[in-house]
């Protein structure tokens, strides 16, 4: 894949932009009173199978078959196995999509596959997690009603418009409350211009970031490690202003997250871009999908749960090779980080030494990220070879043999 194709604006964004003012209806008629609880689930389920239709094409059958397919394990199997049915279910007919998408000779102007498969990903997501509340307790299925009531609920959360494209992850609790609730949510209205705001902030970032790179495309030894970062970035900002639109599709809805769940807030987008640990970055960036992967993966897993998180990661985002690597490379970075950092910072003792060790850290820690972000997002066995023969591997490789070493030599910390 070129890097004029990797910078483009994520495709969904049109259909996320034009989906404002149906939300803003729904949160109107809701406060207002003027639909009834089933009429609000019919209002959110059909805005979402239209959306499907509308951005992703006859491709919305390979949505919503796995959605039919897991109402109908959580309504027929006992809630000790429905999380694994669920489970089986998402990530095999997931697996089947991806392959067969990319195995595929598809039109590289046409969005629909890689819409359809994002939102795919995004159903695992909420299908699991609503399992694991089944599961767990959390969440009861209403007895003796009949199976349409039963189903309309658990459908509408699975497809409901306003989280059909992105996130954060809602849970089951929280979107029933909020459907069930008639009360208007104060500056809600105030609250999704300033997201908006910060999107367009942020599309400007781009737009002069790519500008300064446009025509510099070839590097040389160490003078790529600065042109990898700034590419990197450019890809970090999609990312961004990607959140921050799908939380003010949500709160125009009447979805607000709750604080601190929502996956960008300029606290969080401030740590990323200053913070000096790995560590702390993996666990802020693209947060309630860093909460579900340690649910579902991180805190079940008997053995090796970070590398068995990572590795879940790769699977879910779909096995291409850059994915594979990038992501089995970010988990020997966090382990890396766990062990380096509290061996430097107790050697750290005076101050100027102290902001020597986070000045150097920092600056590691945004190439090592620069070189994951493109790692991931290359589709080509051959571009990643390129990639991984290059001087920016100097930093990762260092890392790795720092975790050899510290292997051998250092106990590691306990992991918060």
């Amino acid at each position: 894949m070129r890097w004029a194709d990797l910078l483009l604006l994520l495709p969904p964004a049109p259909y996320r932009l034009a989906a404002f003012p149906f939300a803003a209806l729904f949160h109107h008629l809701c406060a207002s009173g003027r639909l009834s609880l089933t009429a609000r689930y019919i209002f959110l389920l059909a805005g979402g199978c239209l959306l499907a239709g509308t951005a992703m094409g006859s491709y919305a059958m390979l949505l919503l078959i796995p959605a039919a397919g897991s109402v109908l394990i959580l309504l027929s199997v006992s809630p000790t196995r429905a999380h694994t049915w669920v489970f089986a279910l998402q990530m095999s007919s997931q697996t089947i999509c991806h392959l067969g998408l990319s195995s595929q000779e598809l039109d590289p102007q046409d969005a629909r596959p890689a819409i359809t498969l994002s939102t795919i990903m995004l159903l695992t997501q909420k299908a699991t997690s609503l399992g694991l509340d089944i599961h767990e307790g959390v969440v009861l299925l209403r007895l003796g009603q009949g199976l349409l009531q039963r189903a309309l609920p658990l459908c509408s959360y699975l497809l409901f418009f306003p989280a059909l494209l992105g996130g954060p992850l809602c849970s089951f609790s929280r979107f029933q409350a909020r459907v069930e609730s008639s009360e208007a949510l104060p500056g809600r209205l105030r609250a999704v211009g300033q997201r908006c705001l910060c999107a367009l902030a942020l599309q400007g970032l781009r737009a002069g970031l790519a500008a300064g790179l446009a025509g510099k495309e070839g590097c040389a030894g160490l003078g790529c490690l600065p042109c990898l970062w700034a590419r990197a970035l450019l890809l970090r900002l999609a990312y961004y202003m990607h959140w921050v639109l799908d939380e003010a599709l949500l709160e125009a809805a009447g979805f607000r997250p709750e604080a601190g769940q929502g996956d960008l807030s300029l606290h969080d987008l401030w740590m990323l871009e200053t913070t000096h640990r790995l560590a702390v970055f993996t666990r802020i960036w693209n947060k309630s999908t860093s909460r579900w992967l340690r649910r579902l993966i991180f805190q079940r897993c008997p053995a090796q749960p970070l590398l068995a998180t990572f590795a879940f990661s790769a699977w879910w985002h779909g096995l291409r090779p850059g994915q594979v690597f990038g992501f089995l490379c970010w988990a020997v970075m966090v382990e890396a980080d766990y062990r380096i950092h509290p061996f430097l910072s107790a050697r750290a003792t005076s101050q100027s030494v102290k902001l020597l060790y986070r000045g150097t850290t920092w600056v590691f820690t945004q190439l090592i990220v620069a070189y994951i972000v493109v790692a991931v997002e290359t589709e080509s066995f051959s571009t990643l070879c390129l990639l991984w023969t290059s001087c920016n591997s100097i930093l990762p490789l260092s890392y790795g043999l720092a975790l050899l070493l510290l292997l051998l030599l250092v106990k590691k910390p306990k992991q918060n």
